[in-house]
């Protein structure tokens, strides 16, 4: 399939003035529903496919593989731009060219490498940071291994709440410096941090959910995308689990509330278009 459409419509996006909140998806059908309703962006965390491939909390468990064949599936669905959360690239420098490769093939608009040391190592009592010039390394490293040039190459760091947010500041302009197209903050980010961030780069700004000002005062801000968390998944398995205990229960598949109609699944699975194929090619 061919991907640098939605890479240049990802690039548009964060090339704006203003700022979005990208649709968390997961699998085929959340990517479609977050098409279908206007999301600019979709946004794959690390943390939704441990828990959609493994049923495992985000621990830094699941594969490259893993998560390059489920973002596959779920760029496979639709049109919706895919941004993605690359965690730290499943290793070293030489592993994070390995990343861009496999996630540039499966069709992701965005990628984010951070400089946070995972997995977690024995004794860890907090998260720790690579040293900023192995984050430099990582940043080239991805810069160098990518081919469609369209798609985009996001440095992240957490280090304003884990170290200070000079070393945050620091790490985002080191990243510019080497060539990253957007910089993604983690945690810690307050009113002066943000205008610092503001003032010193070049690059759209990124920002992880929670506690957050107005979108019109983000942009204004150079924030481009803000993620608001991962809600749908949370819902979903709610959903699940409410369905099943009410059968489990006793109660009536006939009685059952919040599940989707037959037109809504009919919309999210494309039924429409498996049927024109059906008509065009078995008939």
């Amino acid at each position: 399939m061919h991907w640098t459409d939605r890479r240049e419509a990802y690039r548009a996006v964060i090339g704006g003035t203003e700022c979005i909140h990208p649709g968390s998806v997961f699998d085929a059908m959340s990517a479609r529903i977050a098409e279908d309703l206007g999301f600019e962006v979709g946004m794959f965390a690390g943390s939704t496919a441990s828990l959609t491939v493994l049923g495992a909390p985000d621990l830094i468990v699941l594969t490259l593989s893993e998560f390059a064949a489920q973002a596959y599936r779920i760029n496979r669905a639709g049109n919706l731009p895919l941004m993605v959360d690359a965690d730290h690239g499943y290793g070293n420098a030489l592993n994070v060219m390995r990343t861009v490769q496999e996630l540039e093939t499966a069709g992701v608009a965005g990628m984010m490498v951070e400089d946070t040391i995972l997995p977690r190592t024995f004794g860890e009592k907090k998260p720790g940071l690579i040293a900023i010039e192995e984050g430099i390394g990582k940043m080239r490293a991805a810069l160098r291994a990518r081919e469609d040039k369209s798609m985009v190459i996001i440095g992240r760091t957490s280090a304003a709440a884990l170290t200070s947010p000079e070393d945050a500041l620091a790490r985002a302009k080191a990243y510019q410096a080497v060539g990253v197209d957007a910089m993604f903050f983690a945690g810690g980010v307050t009113p002066a941090f943000l205008d610092a961030a503001h003032a010193e780069l070049r690059i759209p700004i990124m920002l992880g959910g929670g506690g957050m000002p107005d979108r019109a005062t983000l942009a204004s801000k150079g924030v481009r995308i803000a993620l608001q968390g991962h809600q749908p998944i949370m819902a979903a398995v709610q959903a699940v689990h409410d369905t099943l205990k009410a059968l489990r229960d006793g109660t009536k598949p006939s009685d059952l509330k919040g599940v989707a109609s037959a037109e809504t699944m009919a919309r999210v699975t494309r039924e429409g278009d498996y049927k024109a194929w059906t008509d065009e090619f078995l008939n």
